[in-house]
């Protein structure tokens, strides 16, 4: 199945998805978060879902899922990736005046990668610098890329994610980075959605490197979902039989790079929802995919936006 989880949401109290207050209620205690997450990792498993996404920086996600498998022992195909590159900083709190602190230095890789190693261990098949952006040193710090060069050879994938108006250059100069002449990275998680699509050449110039692609926030953050959704939309949902939020998914997973989708949902009833995708005829989206177009932004219009969306 090309569908993951991602814990963006899961691991920590506060999120800027648009319903968040309503999904999750009150009580947002380290104990009621480890059990809401538990049952959606649930619920997405007897799905057929076998791949959950993680970061450091996403509360207390790492430690969710570690749980999660230890409680579950059969569950061995699960795929595990994670992030670095991002320290939470929010202290559990849902309106702290910083949630996330950026650094990719490789001082913080050689802190962070223990950390996940320490909690995950081998179940990490993924690690990836989070959040990646022009104004990122990564891509050119020798003695980093050289550290990461060392994780591929103990057996662990390389990645990226990418986030902001300029996902593309960043890919495609991604695309060119090796160590000892070999290609370090070999994925890319990216924003792509109906709404920020701006990235999709870049992704589709990954899948023919043969890097595996992963796409994130096909939602926008709950713009695409439920009653905030665009009319037009909503309309071709309904005139698809199916809901706003699966026919986003579905375009997604439409896309030429053939990519794993991930899921943000943090209930039981948003993931159903979210797996109505997997009933949508490709040839749906393909017949809409003029109307479903227009629904694009100017990328850095998008972002704007997204970065005043309030953590709640």
């Amino acid at each position: 199945m090309r569908l993951g989880i991602g814990l963006a949401a899961l691991g920590r109290p506060g999120y800027i998805t648009l319903d968040h207050d309503a999904a999750f209620g009150g009580d947002r205690s380290v104990a009621a978060m480890r059990d809401r997450t538990a049952r959606v990792l649930d619920a997405a498993y007897a799905a057929g879902i076998r791949h959950v996404d993680a970061a450091r920086s996403y509360g207390h996600a790492e430690t969710f899922l570690r749980e999660w498998l230890q409680g579950r022992p059969a569950y061995d195909d699960v795929v595990v990736s994670s992030k670095w590159g991002h320290t939470y900083v929010a202290d559990w709190q849902v309106h702290a005046d910083r949630h996330e602190v950026k650094d990719h230095s490789v001082a913080a890789f050689r802190r962070q990668w223990p950390e996940t190693r320490a909690l995950l261990g081998d179940r990490v098949r993924l690690y990836q610098v989070h959040s990646v952006t022009p104004e990122s040193t990564v891509l050119g710090d020798r003695e980093l890329l050289g550290e990461l060069g060392r994780l591929r050879e103990q057996g662990v994938q390389v990645g990226l994610s990418t986030s902001g108006a300029h996902q593309l250059p960043v890919v495609r100069a991604a695309l060119e980075v090796e160590v000892d002449g070999v290609a370090l990275f070999s994925s890319v998680q990216a924003t792509w959605n109906l709404m920020e699509p701006s990235v999709g050449p870049a992704l589709a110039d990954a899948a023919a490197a043969g890097w595996r692609v992963i796409v994130k926030e096909v939602l926008a953050n709950g713009r695409l979902a439920g009653v905030t959704a665009p009319e037009q939309l909503r309309a071709a949902a309904s005139r698809a039989g199916t809901s706003a939020d699966a026919l986003a998914v579905a375009a997604a997973l439409a896309l030429p790079a053939s990519p794993t989708v991930l899921l943000g949902a943090v209930t039981v009833d948003q993931l159903a929802g979210n797996l109505g995708a997997l009933d949508v005829d490709p040839a749906v989206v393909a017949n809409d995919a003029r109307g479903l177009d227009r629904l694009a932004e100017p990328a850095d219009v998008y972002w704007k936006e997204r970065s005043a969306l309030v953590w709640h």
